[in-house]
């Protein structure tokens, strides 16, 4: 005498291993409540809660170990843009200022942090704006370049006591400051 195995429906199958995950009532009750053996249930449920995640993966399939991005192609072309980008700062071995003037403040889509960082430029020498030097240092760097041209041997300690016996209160990071200025250090 032989039994026929009994057969389930998918939807049957899904109602009783969504019981077994909700967890109200041990795989024994269940299988006592739905005629089917505990260890039944148990496989049911191991197999929906291993295929829940694919029911909500949008439409596409992937192949086994394929990520969303090909991330050998994306770090490839990010390695390229870097060369370029230093490529392209060597080329544009300009001066400051002319890097500042090419930063467009009101562009519509790239910020001026980015452009500055593109450009290699700092944020802070864009908005500088350098002070004039007050009368009284226009004067002393008069006095500095007469006498240096006298005597080309003095440095910023020397010329200090030479501007103190001419009757001027100055210290020596002032007249140091004022020499490199001048391009007399």
């Amino acid at each position: 005498m032989t039994t026929t195995r009994k057969r389930y429906t998918a939807k049957f199958k899904a109602w009783v291993a969504v019981e077994a995950i909700r967890g109200g009532k041990t795989l024994t009750q269940l299988g006592a409540q739905f005629q089917v053996h505990p260890v039944q249930i148990a496989q049911w449920r191991k197999a929906a809660l291993e295929q829940l995640e694919e029911a909500f993966v949008d439409g596409r399939r992937r192949k086994a170990g394929e990520s969303e991005f090909d991330t050998e192609a994306l770090y490839e072309q990010i390695g390229r843009l870097k060369m370029e980008l230093e490529w392209v700062k060597k080329k544009l071995a300009s001066s400051d200022e002319d890097r500042r003037s090419w930063i467009e403040p009101e562009h519509p889509a790239i910020s001026v942090r980015r452009q500055c960082a593109l450009l290699g430029v700092s944020r802070a020498t864009l908005y500088y704006e350098p002070v004039e030097e007050s009368q009284q240092n226009l004067r002393l760097m008069q006095l500095i370049d007469r006498q240096y041209t006298r005597a080309p041997f003095y440095g910023s300690r020397k010329m200090t006591a030479w501007l103190k016996a001419q009757g001027y209160r100055v210290n020596r990071k002032r007249v140091a400051r004022l020499m490199r200025i001048m391009g007399r250090d």
